[in-house]
């Protein structure tokens, strides 16, 4: 029997099996792997994403008052005419509804910031994970946040860079889509975003920018502040207007793509030239010392909340009057100034022999001396006594020839010294001259205040505290204590009145001494201005030609603890001004602000009117929490008599018409016009104040340390001209107006009486037909009736001073 092995089936482990049995496997456990590991991901996400809401989700803020929405509002200045005039707050702002937000602002916000807003749900998945990723590697930050989210983070959360506060801010975005509609996302949106230049939201920021309200906007406009967000201080148009002008073409194109605008509209939008606000804008209404007037005061009454609260307040000030003082001031004061010693350049700068780093040292030195108004600053490329050429900001080259080199002559002198010499980096001012020429000029040293009123409520209309107030924030008109000098004699003549004497009294202009017994001090000797004495004259003369030993010896008889009383009527401090001979010369201290008060009276008939600047105050909705009425001008109010108003009035006339301020009148082209120059001992302070019966006004100029204006500088050389150039405005299309003669005066033979002291003459009482017709804008004769003298009470010591 042979012998046959049997045939059986290869078994499992057989060598042939096992290798294709394993890969099968190993996919198979891999894909088990992943697909745990993917649930377990998603259940870990879950599971994560639960304990987030639970735990974070509750302590997120409350977004409730989003509903309605109350952002930090500045404080709003305006003037009478609705014009702002300040600003004050940590935040510019102006709130404004999504419905009154031009669609083209938000299609340019849609456009460049978040362009499915209205579609997606508050987050963009990818984008965060984009986002987060480059915050795992450390990268540049993606930009990826939509609008909500946004909102979110610039409303409640800080500006860290964490997954925690990126968790904090999609819970938060969640939140706002839930609680908040759309348009009300994007209303605080657009109303809270920080767009540089201190403005927040797009209303403040077109503001702020152009100068116009956000409702005028244009698409180039719309554009420009859209490119704002991503970084206000890189496309900041005023402080880089290359890189502004690059995101504005970016965020155009973005418009065009998502069909906001057509290519046409396109085009002419990146064509458009924009006509950027600076911060010397000649447009600007500079009120800075009535803003920070108001400040205070609506500080003293709300507190902190001045500054958060959105209050509105609205003042008497006429726009167009407070740029026409301003502008006449400054005026003043540089054309005094073009008669001054030349100080020399402000300071000098290296300048390197490569262009381009000329130009960033020259721009350097400019932002730390920035232009003041139309005082403009400029560095010196090279210099001799026939030429300037200088640089200012932007590159822009001027010369200065001629005419323009005369108020430098001394420092461009081959022996000026080095630090009066004008030369190569010399920093330098420079005006533009009317004939559109260059001047080198300086900043000036000397100070000076305007202020105006309407003598018939108080309502000031315009106020000018200094020559700039980033330069000096000292506000003259109201803190500057100054000697008024002669512009104080009319409340002496004044209160001559009540004692008897008339505009005809004569009073002896002749040289007076008192010894130190007198005094008290050093013995005293008192000159008229021009040193010569006229003899007897008449109240009328001495006050048109300002005679001192007129007044003085009026002070005289009159007693000065009396007159010290009697300028209290017009609101000055009696202890501002002693009672000595001195007060008759305008010694005292006063205020502008006191000035034009005093000055009021007597425009105004003889009542007292304490000036007013705030007439309404509202909050951001317009609900009105204060208004204040104009004060009627009843006998409670009356300080002096009617008629010793109306002969002051005559006298201030006769002032502005044949005096030391006949200018006044001349110019001007109309008889209502008072008033009275003043200059004080050496020059050191001059005024103006006068008046027309609608419209008051006080002008003084002097140093802040005193100092002599010079020898030949007057109240009616310096101040007057700054009165007469407000007026020429203020009063173009005011109707000339005459003052009635009020009961108990008469007029005889052109002067003004009071009937008791013209009965000695015979004349009859007002209500003749000589004194009904009569009004002191007729011209007045100097002389009538000097026989009329005071009562018999007073006639000795008048007596004795004609004898004197």
């Amino acid at each position: 029997m042979s012998y046959k092995p049997s045939a059986s089936k290869p078994s499992d482990s057989s060598p042939s099996h096992a290798k294709p049995l394993s890969w099968q496997r190993w996919l198979a456990r891999i894909f088990l792997w992943g697909m745990g590991l993917t649930l377990a991901g998603v259940v870990a996400g879950v599971l994560f994403l639960t304990v987030a809401l639970s735990v974070a989700y509750p302590n997120l803020p409350d977004i409730s008052d989003l509903s309605d929405y109350r952002p930090k509002l500045p404080l709003r200045v305006f003037s009478e005419d609705g014009v702002m005039i300040g600003e004050f707050g940590e935040e510019r702002r102006r709130l404004t509804p999504i419905q009154d937000i031009p669609k083209v602002m938000k299609d340019a916000v849609l456009a460049i910031e978040d362009a499915r807003f209205f579609s997606h749900g508050g987050v963009d998945y990818i984008g965060v994970i984009r986002a987060g990723l480059a915050n795992v590697g450390r990268a540049k930050s993606q930009g990826a946040s939509t609008i909500t989210m946004q909102v979110a983070r610039n409303v409640y959360l800080s500006a860290e860079k964490s997954y925690t506060r990126k968790i904090y801010e999609i819970l938060l975005t969640f939140k706002l889509e839930h609680l908040l509609t759309k348009n009300q996302i994007l209303e605080i949106y657009m109303n809270q975003i920080f767009l540089g230049n201190r403005a927040y939201g797009f209303a403040a920021a077109s503001e702020g920018y152009f100068g116009k309200p956000l409702k005028d906007i244009s698409i180039a406009e719309a554009a420009m502040l859209a490119g704002l967000p991503k970084a206000p201080s890189a496309y900041n148009p005023i402080v880089n207007p290359k890189r502004a002008k690059a995101r504005q073409l970016y965020v155009i194109d973005r418009m065009e793509e998502n069909g906001f605008i057509t290519h046409a509209q396109a085009l002419a939008a990146k064509e458009e030239e924009l006509k950027i606000r600076s911060g010397t804008d000649a447009g600007r209404v500079h009120a800075e010392y009535v803003a920070e007037t108001v400040r205070q005061l609506v500080y003293n009454q709300y507190g902190d909340e001045t500054y958060t609260r959105g209050l509105n307040v609205t003042t008497t000030l006429r726009a167009t009057d407070q740029t026409v003082a301003y502008k006449a001031l400054r005026k003043g004061i540089m054309d005094y100034e073009r008669r001054q010693i030349y100080r020399g350049p402000e300071k000098f700068i290296d300048l390197p022999s490569n262009p381009q780093e000329m130009e960033d040292a020259i721009d350097d030195a400019l932002a730390d001396n920035p232009d003041n108004g139309d005082v403009m600053s400029a560095v010196v490329l090279e210099a001799n006594p026939k030429q300037i050429l200088a640089m200012r900001r932007n590159s822009e080259a001027i010369e200065i020839t001629g005419d323009g080199l005369k108020p430098a002559q001394s420092g461009l002198a081959a022996k000026a010294g080095p630090n009066i010499k004008i030369r190569r980096g010399a920093l330098i001012r420079v005006a533009k001259t009317p004939k559109n020429t260059w001047e080198i000029t300086q900043l000036p040293e000397v100070e000076g205040a305007f202020v105006a009123l309407d003598p018939r409520d108080g309502a000031i209309r315009a106020l000018v505290g200094g020559f700039d107030f980033q330069k000096n924030k000292f506000n003259h008109v109201t803190q500057a204590w100054r000697q008024p000098g002669s512009s104080f004699k009319p409340f002496i003549y004044s209160a001559a009145l009540e004692k008897g004497f008339t505009p005809a009294t004569v009073v002896n202009d002749a040289p007076l001494f008192f010894d130190a017994g007198v005094t008290g001090g050093q013995p005293w000797e008192p000159k008229n201005y021009d040193g010569e004495f006229a003899g007897p004259m008449s109240l009328r003369t001495g006050l048109k030609k300002s005679k001192n030993m007129v007044s003085i010896r009026i002070l005289q008889a009159i007693g000065a603890p009396y007159a010290q009383n009697w300028i209290t009527r017009f609101g000055f401090d009696a202890d501002k001004h002693p009672a000595y001979l001195t007060m008759a010369l305008g010694a005292g201290s006063v205020t502008p602000m006191q000035m034009v008060t005093g000055y009021s009276v007597f425009a105004n008939g003889g009542y007292r009117v304490n000036p007013r600047l705030i007439t309404k105050i509202t909050d951001h909705r317009g609900h009105v929490l204060l208004e204040t009425q104009a004060p009627a001008l009843d006998e409670s109010a009356r300080t002096i008599d009617a008629r010793n108003a109306f002969i002051m009035d005559s006298l201030l006339q006769e002032v502005a018409r044949s005096g030391t301020a006949a200018k006044a009148q001349a110019m001007l082209k109309r008889p209502d016009i008072f008033g009275k120059t003043g200059t004080t001992n050496d020059s050191i302070d001059t005024w103006f104040v006068g008046f027309q019966p609608t419209l008051a006004a006080a002008v003084w100029m002097g140093y802040d340390t005193p100092k002599k204006l010079g020898d030949r500088e007057t109240g009616g050389g310096l101040s007057l001209p700054i009165w007469i150039n407000f007026m020429d405005y203020a009063l173009k299309d005011v109707p000339v107006t005459e003052y009635p003669a009020p009961e108990g005066v008469v007029n005889v033979n052109g002067e003004w009486y009071y009937n008791e002291y013209a009965k000695a003459t015979g004349v009859s009482s007002v209500g003749s037909q000589d004194a009904a017709a009569a009004s002191p804008s007729q011209p007045a004769k100097s002389g009538g009736a000097i026989d009329v003298l005071p009562p018999s009470d007073e006639k000795k010591r008048i007596l004795d001073l004609f004898k004197n």
